[in-house]
């Protein structure tokens, strides 16, 4: 069986920045361990697999060591294939996923990820999470997939170099760090999932659905230009819609061919 493929750098207007995202077109899900088996031999941080259903599209999300319940740089990358190579009349398209429909939009700038939020809590701070980090956290958060670490400057973010295999080890899938932003944006942050087997991702959409209702909550509003600053980096426009969260950003085709199966 040959397989269309298609490899995209997402949350960027240049190749080789932002995070670079798999994209494989099924006509129907093969079994499970066929899209584990891909997901790790592209050993991307995401592999999206997209299966048409009408108007819409299935979607679903592996890294090279599992499957995600949600992915926002994987789904940008895969409202780009459908609307710049599958179906180029289109300027919209709805995922149905494990986290609910999601909607991509294009416009003149790039695409705009309509994501549900994704709720978090205040909590006293793990067991050797300031160890890992090698930094104090002015503050942590929880939420059903990630701890978030809120950090006293940005330079922090930027300049931390934390112990993953300590970080692999916690009861969430992953550690974001983050702090008022700089450089004109209002927050920045990064994120270690090793335990996905991403050691560090380097621009997360996800991340960004608790991300941005707690700046909002912080800076007392609801638009954000946010940084994500990995060694790739990437930006990421953010608002806040409710119980929605609206990403903004563009990308870069870098691949297009078949795998064969």
């Amino acid at each position: 069986m040959h397989v269309p493929i298609f490899q995209v750098d997402a949350f960027t207007t240049r190749r080789f920045a932002g995070n670079p995202a798999a994209v494989v077109l099924f006509d129907e899900f093969p079994a499970d361990a066929v899209l584990h088996a891909i997901a790790s031999e592209n050993n991307l941080a995401e592999t999206a697999f997209i299966v048409p259903t009408g108007e819409q599209y299935a979607i679903r999300w592996f890294t090279p060591v599992t499957e995600v319940a949600l992915c926002g740089h994987a789904t940008l990358a895969s409202a780009a294939v459908v609307i710049e190579r599958l179906e180029p009349s289109r300027s919209q398209v709805t995922f149905s996923s494990k986290s609910g429909p999601l909607m991509v939009s294009k416009n003149d700038d790039g695409y705009v990820l309509n994501f549900p939020i994704r709720p978090w809590q205040r909590v006293a701070l793990p067991p050797g999470l300031a160890e890992a980090l090698g930094v104090m956290p002015v503050e942590v958060l929880s939420d059903v997939v990630n701890y978030t670490a809120i950090l006293e400057h940005a330079q922090l973010v930027r300049e931390l170099k934390p112990n993953l295999a300590a970080i692999a080890q916690f009861d969430r899938s992953g550690v974001v760090v983050t702090a008022a932003g700089d450089q004109g944006y209002d927050f920045v942050s990064r994120y270690f999932a090793p335990a996905k087997g991403i050691p560090e991702d380097p621009v997360t959409g996800a991340a960004h659905c608790a991300l941005t209702p707690y700046w909002a909550e912080r800076l007392d509003k609801t638009s954000f230009r946010a940084y994500q600053a990995s060694q790739r980096g990437g930006e990421i426009n953010c608002r806040l819609v409710g119980d929605r969260v609206e990403l903004a950003g563009s990308c870069v085709f870098y691949l297009e061919g078949t795998i064969e199966i």
